[in-house]
């Protein structure tokens, strides 16, 4: 499975942003698939999850009510709403699928896309 993230770039701070996170290589529709990111300095932190049946979302405290976790009906792409962005949501940020909906869970890891977000 590879996975490719991207939509990333520099936004001021109350602005918008879509992350996009395609799979390919094999059907990815029976992992759940989640968001992460990374900031400088920082350890990888958990974003959103959502299941594999899309029954179920969840989400770090620090972006509910500003960020959207979304797949298509096919499942093989994911997408992030991220709203309201603040400079504290600068980081990379990476998708991934796996069969938990946790950081140790994830088995498949696309390469990140930069989130820049200016104060």
């Amino acid at each position: 499975v590879q996975l490719q993230a991207s939509g990333g770039g520099l936004v001021q701070a109350g602005g918008y942003l879509r992350l996009s996170c395609v799979a390919s290589g094999r059907t990815v529709s029976n992992y759940h698939m989640g968001w992460f990111r990374q900031a400088p300095g920082k350890e990888r932190e958990f974003v959103a999850t959502i299941w594999w049946s899309e029954s179920t979302a969840a989400y770090a405290d620090s972006v509910k009510g500003r960020f959207t976790i979304v797949r298509d009906s096919a499942k093989e792409k994911g997408y992030l709403q991220m709203n309201s962005l603040k400079p504290e949501d600068t980081a990379v940020y990476y998708c991934a699928v796996g069969t938990s909906p946790n950081v140790h869970g994830m088995r498949y890891w696309g390469k990140g896309t930069h989130v820049t977000v200016s104060s």
